[in-house]
């Protein structure tokens, strides 16, 4: 069965379809093998140095795994100006740990390779000047082994440090090595996004890995959760690692909403296609509109068809679109259309957040090693899929929570400089690492942006 969201309509209507018969592999596959980072206290950090060192080399070694499967050639390649190469990304995020926890911390560290501070720079200024970004894969050069080296040097040195720094020290580096492994995390989550992006031009529609049928599941009925809105609080609470965006924890008021029970499916996305959603200008945004017209937007991200059937690339090359599997690879514009289209609107950030707040951290991540959105299983007791599968497209712009403040230093650049132009986005994804993503974690992009793990979950307003 699939569901399909009419305009206007409050409950939804059944329609028949064929089970396409292509969901997930078990979840004991030999491919679920998730990053060791787990939310702990920084407290227990500073105490236990052995832990951090574990959950260091952990995510180290998930970012190589990551790489793995693919070729030297295809760790240089850069397809569009906002991807960057795998060969980059393992650098990136090895110049963080060198330039802000080992080099300024352990007394007689040389630098690996001092150009290396302008060629894996991203977007610190008080660092220095950078590869110019759209050029990141002209790189060729240092190859692909010189990097592993840089990676396995930086790793010793991390190591060598816990071993002989002060407390004093320790107690420093701490939440800087806690910020680097979630730095690194987004980057595992990154490199999958842009080798599928560069994937998806190559006529050859290569996998970064081999498909594995499943048994086929069917999406449950669309139903509403109600809140009574009223006065609420969102943000973090201060216990555990999070970035400085998700604070401070503040206030909000919230009128009465219902949200959806589960994420859109790719069935009723099919259906806004049908009633030529894409072309009808009364759902759309101006600038949205604009940008569908001018790329000629006609279906998600990553769609084609094949003999007059919808396929869609994914991280296992080009397989049928599973009817009953959340919609992915759209920007907000589509996803803001769309909801217009079925009658109801995207939930502000803040109305999720007061829902995921009760729930359990756990969904469809990269740790199952499905790499592609699964259909939701029934419950009628909370929304499904609030974690996991795609991330989700908010009717929030990215901007500073009241008394925000960014760090002092040049990880101050980390998130606050971004907030303008932007939308939010929530709950992680199907390549989001395990212990990365939380009920507070405030991911952005561009409005106009498709390349990402996104989809999106309904709401309205109570009547």
């Amino acid at each position: 069965m699939r569901v399909a969201v009419q305009p206007g309509n409050e409950r939804v209507r059944h329609v028949e379809t064929r089970s396409l018969g292509k969901d997930e592999p078990p979840l004991n596959s030999h491919n679920s093998r998730p990053t060791a980072l787990k939310p702990v206290p920084l407290a227990r950090y500073s105490d236990d140095r052995d832990l951090l060192v574990s959950h260091f080399l952990g995510v180290r070694a998930e970012t190589e795994r990551l790489a793995s499967p693919l070729s030297e050639e295809d760790q240089v390649v850069q397809s569009m100006p906002d991807a960057s190469p795998t060969k980059w990304h393992r650098a990136h995020a090895t110049w963080f740990f060198e330039t802000f926890v080992v080099a300024p911390s352990l007394p007689g560290y040389d630098l690996f390779d001092p150009a290396f501070g302008y060629l894996f720079n991203s977007y610190y200024e008080a660092v220095g000047e950078r590869q110019f970004r759209p050029e990141r894969g002209l790189l060729t050069r240092p190859e692909n082994s010189r990097v592993t080296a840089y990676r396995e040097h930086v790793d010793g040195a991390f190591s060598a440090l816990a071993r002989k720094a002060d407390d004093a020290t320790w107690r420093r580096i701490t939440p800087l090595t806690v910020l680097g492994l979630h730095h690194e995390q987004q980057h595992q989550e990154l490199l999958l996004m842009d080798i599928l992006h560069a994937f998806s031009k190559n006529a050859l529609h290569p996998a970064y890995r081999p498909y594995r049928p499943a048994p086929a599941l069917s999406a449950p009925e669309l139903t509403w959760f109600e809140h009574p809105g009223g006065n609420a609080a969102i943000g973090h609470r201060g216990a555990g690692f999070a970035f400085d965006n998700e604070g401070p924890r503040h206030a909000v008021h919230l009128e009465p909403f219902r949200l959806a029970s589960r994420l859109v499916t790719n069935a009723e996305w099919k259906e806004f296609m049908a009633d030529d959603g894409y072309a009808r200008p009364e759902f759309w945004m101006m600038d949205g509109i604009g940008h569908a017209r001018d790329a000629g937007w006609r279906a998600p991200g990553y769609w084609r068809q094949v003999d007059g059937v919808w396929h869609q690339m994914t991280l296992e090359g080009l397989i049928e679109v599973n009817d009953q599997a959340p919609v992915c690879h759209v920007s907000y514009y589509e996803a803001d259309a769309f909801a217009r289209w079925s009658g109801h609107r995207l939930p502000t950030e803040a109305e999720w957040e007061v829902f995921a707040a009760e729930q359990p951290i756990e969904g469809n991540l990269s740790g199952t090693g499905f790499l592609r959105p699964r259909p939701a299983l029934a419950d009628a007791e909370r929304p499904r899929q609030m974690f996991g599968d795609v991330w989700e497209w908010t009717a929030s712009p990215y901007c500073p929570y009241p008394g925000f403040r960014p760090a002092a230093g040049a990880v101050g650049e980390y998130n606050g400089k971004f907030m303008v132009n932007q939308m939010v986005l929530r709950g992680g994804c199907l390549a989001t690492p395990e212990g990365h993503v939380r009920p507070t974690y405030r991911n952005f992009f561009y409005p106009h942006m498709r390349w990402t793990f996104a989809g999106l979950r309904i709401a309205s307003d109570a009547r």
